[in-house]
């Protein structure tokens, strides 16, 4: 098939999902949107006290409501794809929305790669050089640095749908997968795409392999400090306010390592099973580390639960 017939508005992308498991359908479609709800609410919520209470008017917390409504965006560009594929067997997706919905997952993902990183060196400023926090915190630099992770995830993406798109489709055209997940899509290209995988595996270890190091060695110097300090109180207080940046880092990294890192089954019979377990991984990954943020953050920071009772109870902030 030419390109130019993807290209038509009523030719695209079929999107199997789990239409030859029927009987899982409507218990996903419940479970997923659950958990969608719940993300748009706790996110939705938290993005708003990081705004409207000037007692979060902090570096820490501007990082967490970029990372709250970035999380709201990542989830969103795909969910509702994703929930609709339960209610419609063998769904159709046109090839510019393929595109788009390609885009805008790759690009929040990376951007939250990127976040994770600065929200590490954050923390080091903080814990290992706090006199000189106020003024290498200062808001002509976090803000340049939120703004960054954005544009360097778009850019990536950007690049990456562009390489993956321009690839002549024929012959099969449907994607295993809930949505148009780049790996399953340029399974289905008919020409080479040595390119599309060394700009992917440069990618990756850009916004991958990088960020990581970078939070290693943050929390290195950051652990090293923390020992120093002579008191038990002031090391479990420095600790404390880097624990849950952790807890998210390990959630995240972890997922993608185990997401992508798993060895594959040699096994004929057991690929169908595989496949299964691979595309309700991607979904509950797009979910779960969203779903979590929230209730990580707010669960022992006394700042933030004082500051959803304030919005939620509709109660004036104290200036």
């Amino acid at each position: 098939m030419e390109r130019s017939n993807w290209t038509s508005p009523v030719m695209g992308f079929i999107l199997l999902g789990l239409s030859v498991h029927p009987g899982l359908e409507k218990t996903f479609f419940v479970l997923i949107l659950s958990m969608y709800l719940v993300i748009l609410l706790g996110n939705g919520v938290l993005s708003l006290v990081t705004i409207f209470d000037s007692h979060l008017h902090t570096p820490m917390y501007f990082f967490l409501g970029n990372l709250f409504f970035l999380d709201i965006c990542y989830t969103t560009s795909s969910v509702p794809l994703v929930l609709e594929s339960f209610l419609t067997p063998l769904k159709t997706v046109p090839f510019s929305a393929c595109a788009v919905q390609m885009f805008l997952s790759l690009a929040m993902g990376a951007s939250e790669c990127v976040l994770l990183g600065m929200m590490a060196f954050d923390r080091y400023v903080a814990i290992c050089n706090p006199l000189r926090y106020p003024v290498v915190m200062s808001r002509s630099v976090y803000v340049p640095m939120a703004a960054s992770s954005w544009a360097a995830g778009g850019a990536v993406s950007m690049v990456q749908t562009f390489l993956a798109m321009r690839l002549p489709f024929c012959g099969d055209n449907v994607i295993n997968h809930f949505t148009c997940e780049i790996l399953a899509v340029l399974k289905l290209a008919c020409a080479d795409i040595s390119i599309n995988v060394i700009s992917m595996g440069v990618a990756n270890v850009i916004f991958l392999g990088v960020p990581v190091l970078f939070i290693f060695v943050s929390y290195i110097f950051i652990l090293t400090t923390i020992l120093r300090i002579p008191s038990a109180e002031g090391r479990k207080k420095a600790f404390s306010t880097c624990s849950a940046h952790i807890t998210v880092v390990v959630i995240f990294y972890g997922t993608i390592l185990f997401m992508y890192g798993k060895p594959k089954s040699k096994d004929p019979l057991g690929a169908d099973k595989q496949d299964l377990s691979d595309k309700l991984i991607s979904v509950f990954y797009g979910v779960v580390t969203p779903l979590l943020n929230p209730i990580i953050y707010s669960l022992r920071n006394k700042n933030v639960k004082a500051a959803v009772r304030n919005l939620l109870f509709q109660r004036n902030f104290i200036k």
